[in-house]
């Protein structure tokens, strides 16, 4: 097999992973319409069509998925050669993608990986921030941090030791008019500012004292997707905030935000990263679950 084919295998496998001929160009560090001539020339050569294309999505034709599939153990068999070269270095060297809630991506970022990257120059990290729940293998993910609750059953998870504790947050303005809340069933009486996931679904606010829990659906005129836009529009009076302590954090140390209810919020230490259960971790996957577990 000559390079041309070898490269037009690997355009094929990144479209194939991504479903996008924009991000499959991205990771491989070229441009779209070589990736797409590259996939031309490939499906000119075989003489079978691998993927529908439309304006708006790429899927793989039944001759494509069937290509991928066959292709995906020999890569992974590649990966796998690549990476045991590591064995001879002294620090970790390759590109490890992780996916992690937007919500905690700063904390994770500060506390853990710029430190591991810093001991590690060889060690890349593509480091994807969101919400919305993310199947790691399908989107070409080595790994996932998220809370227990969203786990695969068939995923190894290792337990982040970080701990976070959700708290409820207003300005001192919106306390002069309106009392503090005592219990979370108050809170009714109240103006909260709302999270909504990627999903559409709305964050509930939990609360736990003294071995009862309670969960508040809670009402006001503002939604949004970013905890840092919850506690900036609490901050500015518009209602109370659910958020991380830590987000709030810049907010409470220079007093424009209050917080409340604090025996009822805890700490919730349920973080896991989790990957695929497979015979061989990467040096560079391994670098990152070390950093973790320390």
């Amino acid at each position: 097999m000559d390079p041309t084919e070898l490269a037009e295998l690997a355009a094929f496998a990144a479209v194939a992973r991504h479903l996008s001929f924009r991000q499959a160009a991205a990771e491989r560090g070229t441009s779209a319409s070589a990736v797409s001539h590259a996939i031309r020339h490939l499906e000119a050569r075989v003489g079978v069509r691998l993927f529908h294309r439309t304006t708006r999505s790429v899927s793989l034709t039944e001759a494509g998925a069937m290509l991928a599939g066959r292709m995906a153990p020999a890569l992974a068999d590649m990966r796998d050669a690549m990476d045991a070269l590591n064995a001879y270095r002294d620090t970790p060297f390759g590109t490890v993608r992780l996916n992690v809630p937007n919500s905690i991506a700063p904390f994770l970022l500060d506390d853990v990986l710029v430190p591991l990257l810093q001991r590690n120059p060889g060690l890349r990290l593509d480091v994807v921030a969101t919400d919305r729940l993310v199947d790691i293998v399908a989107e070409g993910f080595d790994a996932g941090i998220r809370f227990g609750e969203r786990l695969s059953q068939d995923m190894v998870a290792v337990r982040v030791r970080a701990s976070f504790r959700f708290t409820v947050v207003g300005a001192p303005d919106y306390f002069r008019e309106h009392p503090m809340p005592r219990t979370p069933h108050e809170l009714h009486e109240h103006t909260c500012i709302r999270y909504a996931f990627p999903s559409g679904a709305l964050l509930p606010w939990e609360f736990v004292r003294n071995g009862e829990s309670m969960q508040v659906d809670v009402d006001g005129p503002l939604t949004v997707d970013s905890q840092e836009l919850m506690a900036s529009s609490a901050a500015r009076g518009l209602g109370l905030a659910y958020v991380w302590e830590e987000r709030a954090a810049p907010y409470l140390h220079d007093g424009r935000l209050q917080r409340c209810l604090q025996d009822w919020c805890a700490t919730d230490d349920n973080l896991f990263l989790y990957f695929p259960n497979r015979r061989h971790v990467s040096a560079g996957l391994r670098a990152v679950i070390e950093a973790i577990k320390a």
